[in-house]
């Protein structure tokens, strides 16, 4: 150890950067395995925090241990031997241990290296909870450690942490590791939060901080060193924003000139007629079009609200100006909706649009309609086009992040679903612009966020909401449905189908899983095929099809070949079929309140009535109450804001790459913390160089996050 800690000072290298080999035999050993859990380095380590502590400070004498006490009792082994089981054949090593006031059976299971480890005579503490067995006292599996075999306790005889860990890795190994971490690194951690800031919101410093999360001399030690950590974890995340904000700001854009009469004459060939909060949000983009600096804004709102006909009008603006437009969608079937729809809202305009992803090249003019680009030249004929300014719009997947493509005058970047792709995926593709200016950016998302948790997740972005759904739609009937009434349900199902509407059932799970007991979606399309609708056309339609399959799929449905679709939550963005009017929702339970109104919001696309059906696999009391608030709300950001009390904040959005950050201890529900925080981080960001600690450490930040 004494060498790899010299070889670390002779590099340069800072403690908290080194491997875990730095810590011993036990960090070499289990590296690889800390690899898997993200614990990649010391800093690391130190960053991974206990989820429990266990008090076992009290060191009671063994006359006064009673059944259920968490304790540690402190002994000499007077017997220890191993035996096996005769009923399971597991090995036990059985001690009796005694003090002044009486003695106690201690059992270890599949342990026999113990009676190595310890002998008669050895003076231990024993840390566990005590069990009565035939009126005798017995400690089972507890922690120990000899007395004076080590400096300071780390097991027994104090609070003790205890960690989520993989099977291979013992919590005493680990704790053994995360003491050696701390002893070798207190050293080098630095204070970032400025002092007056610790002293106003009485804050625990770094290191007292680090060592009482970890090692806290009592419980009420540990809760403030949660405090602290969770104050870090928020205001780091307003900091990081704020400084985008304030660099984006610095960074030349071209502005757009706006034409007004260009704006009206669109609007009045529309089908529709705008509401009030579309109108908001296109004078808010417009606005920040002009500027010399880039746009950075959020456009929020509900499925169905009009965000694309919002888009629609800045492109124009944007197009007219002689630039060019890019729009990035997270799938090929969303990103085909926006390249037709986009086609239709263009009809009298002498503009041309691409479609770009990793299956289709497609472009569209008012001269020429729409085209397939198949053959290798024509592909490469279609992106030398993009490249010389001759598309206007270019609408893709992640396939607009491939080097081939690039653009002439880009200046206007639309990201929908924003939250889907991560800072380094929209530097790309704002960085592929042959111009000297940056891209205005306008961020899309139809995931319903409170306000509160949008301006912490995206600090960076002004935030335009469209609160208000077109006019002449009609309210989605939405039921929970017992298992009783399923079958009147499907036959429900098969009147509407009569009459010619269609209908969407979204499953949980791709394959059968008996351990979970939902619904699949193989499983529900060959019964449901097979019997209860065995006279309509089905289709299928999850993630793992290969895309030509998804897009027949998906095309046989809107073109109403298939009257029924079976999917997963594939069909959560990108599904825009007025026909559909039906949906039922199998282990419905198993969804966030957010997602279910996601699905919900696939259907009530026209003037037909339209139904939903929540179909729950339980009958559980809780989840039924949940699901009531999907019955009687219609708003999303209501449902957003009841899944974040309810489920916390990954509920929001679903999966872990759904870019929330990666708060360890914090709730992005403590809105009174955020405030404070982000209150804090305006403060300081405007005379950031001033504090070098909090400079080093939102640089290594921005690095991770665009290496990752």
């Amino acid at each position: 150890v004494r060498f790899l800690a010299g070889a670390v000072k002779r590099q340069g290298m800072n403690m908290l950067d080194a491997p875990l080999s730095i810590l011993g035999a036990w960090g070499t050993r289990y590296e690889k395995i800390l690899k898997k859990r993200s614990i990649r380095n010391v800093r690391d380590l130190l960053l991974y925090f206990p989820y429990r502590i266990d008090d076992f400070s009290a060191i009671v004498p063994i006359a006064d241990v009673r059944p259920g006490m968490r304790m540690t009792v402190s002994g000499t082994i007077q017997l220890i031997a191993n035996r096996r089981s005769p009923r399971t054949r597991k090995i036990i090593t059985e001690a009796l241990v005694a003090d002044d006031t009486g003695s106690m059976s201690v059992l270890w299971f599949n342990q026999p290296f113990l009676t190595k480890n310890l002998k008669m005579g050895d003076r231990v503490n024993l840390a566990g909870k005590a069990s009565d067995q035939f009126l005798d006292m017995q400690l089972v599996s507890p922690a120990y450690e000899k007395i004076g075999s080590v400096r300071e306790s780390v097991h027994t005889g104090r609070c003790v942490p205890v960690y989520s860990l993989p099977d291979s890795v013992s919590q005493k190994i680990f704790r053994t590791l995360m003491m050696h971490a701390l002893e070798r690194s207190m050293s080098t951690l630095r204070e970032w939060i400025p002092a007056p800031i610790l002293k106003s919101e009485h804050l625990m410093g770094i290191h007292d901080a680090m060592r009482a999360i970890h090692f806290p001399d009592t419980l009420l030690a540990w809760e403030q060193a949660r405090d602290r950590f969770k104050f870090d974890e928020l205001l780091f995340l307003q900091l990081a924003q704020a400084r985008l904000r304030k660099d984006l700001a610095l960074v030349p854009a071209q502005p757009i000139t706006i034409n007004a009469q260009l704006y009206d004459s669109f609007v009045r060939t529309l089908p529709f007629i705008l509401t009030r909060s579309q109108q908001k949000a296109i004078q808010e983009i417009m606005h920040d079009l002009q500027k010399g600096s880039p746009m950075n804004r959020l456009l929020e709102g509900d499925v169905g609200c009009g965000k694309t006909v919002v888009v629609a009008c800045a492109m124009l603006q944007v197009i007219a100006s002689g630039m060019q437009a890019a729009y990035m969608a997270p799938t090929e079937i969303l990103a085909r909706q926006h390249f037709h729809t986009l086609c239709d809202l263009y009809k009298n305009h002498a503009l041309s649009i691409a479609l770009v992803t990793s299956s289709s090249y497609m472009t569209w003019s008012q001269e020429l309609g729409i085209r397939n680009h198949e053959s290798r030249k024509e592909k490469q004929t279609l992106i030398r086009s993009i490249a010389e300014g001759i598309v206007d719009v270019i609408i893709g997947t992640h396939a607009l992040l491939q080097e081939t493509i690039v653009f002439k005058n880009l200046g206007l970047v639309i990201i929908d679903e924003q939250h889907r792709f991560g800072v380094r995926q929209r530097k790309i593709l704002r960085e592929k612009n042959t111009s000297s200016c940056t891209p205005h950016l306008l961020s899309m998302t139809a995931t319903p966020i409170p306000r509160s948790l949008a301006l912490t997740l995206y600090g960076d972005l002004e935030l335009s909401i469209i609160d208000e759904m077109p006019l002449g739609r009609k309210k989605i009937i939405t039921k929970i449905v017992p298992a009783r009434y399923r079958e009147w349900t499907y036959g429900f199902v098969k009147k509407l189908i009569a009459k010619g509407r269609q209908a969407l059932i979204i499953c949980p799970l791709i394959d059968e899983s008996d351990a979970l007991g939902v619904r699949s979606v193989h499983q529900e399309y060959e019964r449901l095929k097979e019997s209860v609708f065995s006279e309509i056309s089905i289709g299928m339609m999850h993630g793992k099809m290969k895309s030509f399959d998804k897009e027949a799929a998906m095309r046989d449905f809107a073109a109403n070949a298939t009257s029924i679709l079976v999917a997963t939550s594939v069909i959560e963005v990108g599904i825009d079929v007025p026909n559909a009017t039906i949906m039922m929702i199998e282990g419905a339970e198993r969804f966030g309140l957010a997602q279910l109104h996601q699905f919900r919001g696939r259907i009530g696309r026209s003037h037909h009535q339209s139904y939903c059906f929540l179909l729950p696999s339980t009958e559980n009391q809780g989840e039924k109450t949940r699901l009531k608030a999907v019955v009687s709300s219609t708003n999303g950001f209501e449902l957003a804001e009841k899944d974040l009390e309810l489920r916390g904040s990954g509920e929001v959005f679903g999966t872990r790459q759904s870019g929330l950050p990666d708060l360890k201890l914090a709730s992005l529900t403590d809105h009174t913390l955020i405030q404070t925080t982000r209150k804090y981080a305006n403060e300081i960001i405007q005379v950031l160089e001033t504090y070098p600690n909090i400079v080093d450490r939102l640089d290594e930040y921005q690095k991770g996050e665009l290496r990752d």
